[in-house]
C-alpha cells in the first residue's frame, strides 16, 4: 500500500467549518483581524482541533464571489485583508476607517469592495514611504508567482474587466515584447496588487502560528479545477484544454445527469491536459500541480481536495453544449499523480472529497492513498440500513460532518416540507429523540456525528447554532444567493463553548495532551 497521506486521524477530534469570509467584522465581510484571533479562542476553549476553512482565493461579482472559482489558486483574497490591523501596522489612521453601516449580517460585496480598496489606497500611498523600503520586492523575491499575477489584475483592469481570452493576440499569446511593454506601462499597478498580497499573506501567517500556538490545527479546501479567467490558465495555456487561436476552452468540467438533475452540471471550468501525448505538457501539467499543493500546504496543515473522483477519470464536456449530457469520462491522472508528488512533496495530509456517485475505481484509489473520505449526515437517512453515511457504516479512517456549505442546515433539512418525514423521523431515532421538534434537531444531529465511529468530526458553524436555511451558504446551480452569511460576535460565546467542550469530552475527541497556550501577549493583535 501506498503511503500519501500523513496520518492525520490517528486519535478522534473534532473541529468547526467556518469560512473566513463568515466570521464576525467591522468591515462587512469576515478578516483576518481579531475576530479571527477570537475565534480561534473560541476553538480552544471548546475542545476542539480543527478550524476548516473554504478557499482563500480572490472572488469576483461576474462568477457570485464563489471562492471556486477565483482568478488565482495562489493568491489571497484581499477582502480578507484586516483594516484594524493595518492601523496597528501604521499603515492608516484609526479616523480612516470611518466604516459605513455593515449592521446587516449578509455580505454586500459592492459596498464591502468599494470601501476596503478605499483603505487598501490609502495604505499603500503610506506604505511607499522610506519606512518599508525593500519589503515589498523582498516579498516579491520569495513569492515568484505574484508578479504575474499583479500583472493579470493590472491588464484585467487596462481592459476594462475583459477576459484574457478577448485581449489583443500579442498579449493573449504572452509574446516577450508585449509583456515587456505592459511591465513597464503597468509597474506601479503591477506593485500595488502585489502589495495587498504581502498584506494578506503578512496577516495569514500571524493568525496561523496564533492558531498553532493555541492548539488549533487549519484544514484548507483545495478546489480540483481554476476558473477559464485565471493568471493559472493565462500563464500556462498549454496545459488546458483550449483553442489554441482563441484561448477559449473546447472542453470543460462537470458532472452528467443524475437523480438530482436531468441534465448534469456544467461547471465550465476548462479541462487539465491530463492524457497529452506530449511529455513536455505533462510534465509543465506536473509542475503546476506540485507549486499548488507546495503553496497551499504553506497556508494549512491539511487539504480537502475537491471533487476527489476527477483524479480517476472526470467528465469532459464539449464547450459548445449547452448542458453537461453529451460528455464522456475520460482517465484521470490517478495513483501515478499522486506517487510522483509525494515524491516531490513528501507525505501529504490530505481528506478526499468522495461525495456523489462514487464507483469502486474511486474507493479503491482513495483506500491505496489511505485518505479519509467524507461522510455527509444529511445523506444518511433513507429507510436503508446499509446506507454508508450511517454513523455504525461510517469507517475510522472517515471525517464526519453533519452537513458542508453546499448542504441545507440541519435545522432547515428539517424544516424543508420536501423532504419526507420518514426520514426525519430515522434521524431522530437514530438520536434517541422521539419528539417532533425543529429547534433540537441540530443537537441531534452533532450528537450523531460525535459518536459515530470517525475519528474526525466537522460541524458547520450554522448547525452549532442550530440556524435554518436563510443562513445557507450555497445552492448549487444557484448562481446568487450565495456565500453571503457571515456569524454575528454575539453567537462566538463562552456559553456554546462550554456546551461543546462538554460533548467533545464526552465522546473521547477533546485533543491529548491537553493544550496549553504559549503565545506570547505580542502575538495578539491590540485590541
Amino acid at each position: 500500500m501506498m503511503t500519501t497521506s500523513i496520518n492525520i486521524l490517528a486519535q478522534r477530534s473534532s473541529g468547526v467549518l467556518l469560512p473566513v469570509f463568515s466570521l464576525p467584522a467591522p468591515c462587512g465581510i469576515g478578516d483576518l483581524g481579531h475576530d479571527a484571533y477570537h475565534f480561534v479562542d473560541f476553538l480552544e476553549a471548546a475542545g476542539q482541533s480543527y478550524w476548516q476553512i473554504l478557499p482563500l482565493g480572490p472572488t469576483s461579482a461576474d462568477l457570485g464571489h464563489s471562492p471556486y472559482m477565483s482568478a488565482s489558486a495562489l493568491a489571497g483574497n484581499p477582502l480578507l485583508i484586516s483594516p484594524e490591523l493595518l492601523v496597528e501596522q501604521g499603515l492608516l489612521q484609526a479616523h480612516q476607517l470611518a466604516y459605513p453601516d455593515f449592521s446587516n449580517h449578509t455580505i454586500d460585496y459592492r459596498q464591502v469592495e468599494d470601501h476596503k480598496q478605499y483603505l487598501l489606497s490609502l495604505a499603500w500611498s503610506t506604505f511607499q514611504g522610506p519606512a518599508h523600503a525593500g519589503l515589498l520586492d523582498d516579498f516579491m523575491a520569495a513569492k515568484s508567482w505574484v508578479q504575474e499575477f499583479g500583472l493579470f489584475m493590472a491588464l484585467k483592469d487596462w481592459h476594462n474587466q475583459a477576459a484574457w481570452f478577448q485581449w489583443p493576440k500579442p498579449l493573449r499569446l504572452r509574446e516577450k515584447d508585449a509583456l515587456a511593454a505592459a511591465h513597464t506601462e503597468l509597474k506601479a499597478e503591477v506593485r500595488r496588487y502585489c502589495f495587498q498580497q504581502y498584506l494578506f499573506f503578512e496577516q495569514w501567517d500571524r493568525l496561523k502560528n496564533y492558531a498553532h500556538k493555541r492548539g488549533i490545527r487549519l484544514i484548507g479546501d483545495l478546489p480540483i479545477y481554476v476558473a477559464l479567467d485565471s493568471v493559472d490558465v493565462w500563464m500556462n495555456q498549454e496545459i488546458f484544454a483550449l483553442d489554441a487561436d482563441t484561448g477559449e476552452a473546447t472542453h470543460i468540467a462537470g458532472v452528467p445527469p443524475d437523480y438530482f438533475s436531468a441534465t448534469g452540471q456544467r461547471w465550465g471550468n476548462p479541462l487539465y491536459n491530463w492524457n497529452s501525448a506530449d511529455m513536455e505538457v505533462r510534465s509543465h501539467l506536473y509542475n503546476w500541480w506540485e507549486l499548488r499543493l507546495r503553496h497551499n500546504f504553506s497556508l494549512t496543515d491539511i487539504l480537502r481536495l475537491d471533487h476527489f473522483r476527477g483524479f480517476e477519470s472526470y467528465w469532459s464536456i464539449p464547450a459548445r453544449e449547452e448542458t453537461a449530457i453529451n460528455g464522456e469520462w475520460l482517465p484521470g491522472p490517478g495513483l501515478a499523480f499522486f506517487q510522483e508528488m509525494e515524491r516531490r512533496l513528501g507525505e501529504m495530509a490530505l481528506i478526499a472529497e468522495d461525495l456523489g456517485v462514487i464507483t469502486p475505481e474511486v474507493e479503491a484509489l482513495r483506500d491505496a492513498l489511505d485518505l479519509p473520505g467524507m461522510k455527509i449526515l444529511l445523506f444518511a437517512f433513507d429507510y436503508f440500513t446499509t446506507n454508508s453515511y450511517l454513523p455504525y457504516n461510517c469507517p475510522a479512517n472517515s471525517v464526519i460532518y453533519t452537513g458542508t456549505h453546499d448542504n441545507e442546515t440541519a435545522v432547515g433539512w428539517f424544516l424543508n416540507p420536501e423532504v419526507e418525514w420518514a426520514f426525519k423521523e430515522q434521524a431522530k431515532r437514530f438520536a434517541n429523540r422521539d419528539d417532533r421538534d425543529p429547534a433540537s434537531f441540530h443537537t441531534d444531529l452533532i450528537y450523531l456525528a460525535m459518536a459515530a465511529q470517525s475519528r474526525l468530526a466537522i460541524f458547520p458553524m450554522q448547525d452549532l447554532l442550530g440556524f435554518g436555511n436563510d443562513c445557507r451558504m450555497n445552492t448549487p446551480g444557484q448562481g446568487e444567493g450565495n456565500w453571503l452569511w457571515r456569524c454575528a460576535p454575539h453567537y462566538i460565546n463562552d456559553g456554546l463553548a462550554g456546551w461543546l467542550r462538554e460533548l467533545t469530552r464526552f465522546f473521547g475527541r477533546l485533543p491529548s495532551p491537553p493544550k496549553t497556550p504559549e503565545a506570547a501577549d505580542d502575538e495578539y493583535p491590540h485590541s
